[in-house]
């Protein structure tokens, strides 16, 4: 007998159907030579410190850094997991094979691997690696199981993961909570965690420490057109005023007119990171309320695996491609211009380089039926994007205008476009992004014109940087904090980025509900119990974004056999015992609460 094991009850249906496993059991389902059975996510967990020696029971400054010579794992406490757990061991002892059903990632290839290793399955065991539940993804997959030691290093990825947030998590957590908490309440700190809030209190300190400051801008209009002194802001009144004087009442003269032609590409398929920024900026989703909802999308079938870090997709889905357009049928006035002939495969979508376990999140081509109406949105970007990435390139003309008047030079530019290419795919969504002076369409200007003008000096100040929204968040996140508006830099960041996509959400969950944080209609704000945390921590190893971006690019280098498990933990543990040693000699005083 054949026991697959599925991350959820719904998805072991799936799969017991596609098998001919019809007979169903309590914890089960059986037929065809398989019985196909499942968990709810998590039912192993790693020890906690008391379960390897009572003197950990305590918190005490004394006992720290705890570091087991060994790491163990348990079943979580709970009476439905262990009734599960019980069916599942029963199975597995008595299988001839195993097919680890997990969800095709580092979280849910641990989840099964501690259940397998609890149950002490001694038989052969192969991997079912999938990115779209559908009917013809499952067979596929079955089709091309491969052997479970495939994938040892994604394990490894996962538990050197697991094992370092426990060291980090454990002993901080008690360290900070001893030292400065005074047992008025616990100071929690975390591999991800700490370096995201510190993000947010640096901002939110930037932005309490920010000073206007004055500056002038000096602009003028001829011909109903706005243009602005090329020399910038003036940092005085005095110099803005002497320009203004200079050219009142002398004539404007346009002295060039150039336009160029430009191209813009079609928006790139969603990763998890991109569809939470957008998802939070047009229809104000948490990200944890967007994860959810795609998560929901990719069980019920119409979109592939949600929980993906890249934007491109593999060759292999190239001649699947035409089949998925013919199954979105509520959007063939937008897939016909596209019928007839063959579809753009570009290497800015299409490169096997870019993709490793997953590719990006698109339909599957299945007909949704069903959809809440937050699913609906959702899965419109989802389609939408997916449609436009085989559109042309939009076109359009930018003309810049140059002008001077008693010797101070102006300039306007104007954008028009020509050729609206994938923009056609988006026509129906309102436009979010303000018009601004680039955007604007210009009259027809020549060299050498002259006339009247009406120029102006305004005093402006100086703003403070905006807070953070979640978008803003995950973004900072990706990119280990630095500002990076380039999508290929952005693209080639990630590795370094804090977190991971499946888990960005639930860290930033975690931070609203221990009060380090708080959302002030979109923005999120720090709490003076975070402020104060994070003025706790003096050591920079604990709230660098930085530093904890270098240890996600590890872990990545774990899966890839580029990087040993054993070293990284290594490290963190020489890491644990300076946080230590640092924190016991600090004298300084406990923190207050707000």
């Amino acid at each position: 007998m054949i026991v697959c094991i599925a991350e959820k009850p719904s998805v072991a249906k799936e799969i017991a159907d596609i098998l001919g496993a019809k007979s169903r059991h309590d914890g089960y389902y059986e037929g065809n030579g398989y019985q196909v059975t499942w968990t709810f996510g998590h039912l192993c967990t790693l020890k906690e410190p008391h379960d390897y020696t009572p003197l950990w029971q305590r918190w005490s400054l004394g006992s720290l850094p705890m570091i087991p010579p060994r790491f163990g794992i348990k079943l979580i406490n709970d009476k439905g997991i262990e009734k599960q757990f019980g069916i599942i061991e029963r199975l597995m002892q008595n299988a001839d094979g195993i097919v680890n059903c997990g969800d095709a990632g580092q979280e849910g290839e641990l989840i099964q691997r501690w259940v397998m290793q609890k149950a002490q399955a001694k038989c052969p065991v192969k991997r079912l690696w999938v990115s779209s539940l559908t009917e013809e993804a499952i067979r596929e997959g079955f089709a091309t199981l491969k052997d479970q030691s495939e994938y040892q290093p994604l394990y490894e990825a996962g538990l050197s993961r697991a094992i370092g947030d426990w060291l980090l998590g454990m002993n901080a957590t008690r360290l900070y909570t001893l030292k400065y908490g005074k047992n008025r309440q616990v100071l929690s700190i975390g591999r991800v965690q700490t370096p995201t809030l510190a993000l947010i209190v640096k901002r939110h300190l930037e932005i309490e420490n920010f000073v206007p400051q004055p500056y002038w801008e000096l602009k003028t209009i001829y011909r109903d057109t706005t243009f602005s002194v090329t020399e910038g802001r003036f940092d005085s009144e005095e110099k803005g005023r002497e320009a203004l004087d200079k050219i009142i009442g002398q004539p404007f003269t346009v002295t060039d007119v150039t336009a160029k032609k430009g191209t813009e590409l079609p928006p790139r398929l969603y990763d998890l990171t991109s569809l939470q920024v957008d998802c939070n900026k047009k229809f104000g989703l948490s990200a944890d309320v967007t994860l959810q909802t795609i998560q929901s999308l990719y069980e019920k079938k119409v979109t592939t695996y949600p929980r993906v870090d890249t934007t491109y997709l593999s060759d292999d889905i190239y001649p699947k491609c035409g089949n998925i357009l013919k199954g979105l049928r509520d959007y063939q006035p937008l897939i016909m211009p596209l019928a007839g002939k063959p579809l753009t495969k570009s290497k800015k979508v299409f490169d096997n380089k870019k993709v490793t376990d997953h590719h990006a999140i698109i339909p599957t081509g299945v007909y949704p039926q069903g959809l809440t109406d937050l699913e609906k949105k959702v899965y419109d970007l989802v389609a939408r994007h997916f449609i436009a990435i085989f559109y042309p390139d939009c076109k359009f003309n930018t003309t810049t205008v140059l002008g001077e008047s008693a010797g101070v030079k102006f300039k306007a530019t104007g954008k028009e476009i020509t050729e609206q290419g994938w923009r056609v795919v988006f026509a129906n969504e309102q436009n979010e992004e303000k018009e601004g002076d680039n955007d604007k369409l210009l009259p027809s200007f020549t060299a050498g014109e002259s006339g009247e003008h009406t120029p102006s000096l305004a005093e402006k100040w100086t703003l403070p940087p905006k807070p953070y929204t979640e978008a803003t968040l995950l973004r900072a996140m990706e990119t280990a904090g630095k500002l990076v508006e380039d999508e290929e830099l952005r693209e080639a960041m990630k590795e370094n980025g804090i977190g991971r996509p499946s888990t960005r959400a639930a860290i930033i969950e975690t931070l609203y509900k221990r009060n380090y944080i708080r959302k002030e209609r979109k923005n999120i704000v720090a709490t003076a119990t975070g402020i104060e945390l994070i003025s706790l921590i003096r050591n920079e190893l604990l709230k660098s974004a930085e530093l904890t971006g270098r240890w996600e690019k590890k872990l990545r280098d774990i899966e890839k056999r580029e990087y040993e498990a054993k070293r990284f933990i290594e490290e963190l543990k020489v890491m644990l015992n300076e946080v230590v040693n640092d924190v016991l000699r600090d004298n300084t005083g406990s923190l207050q609460g707000e």
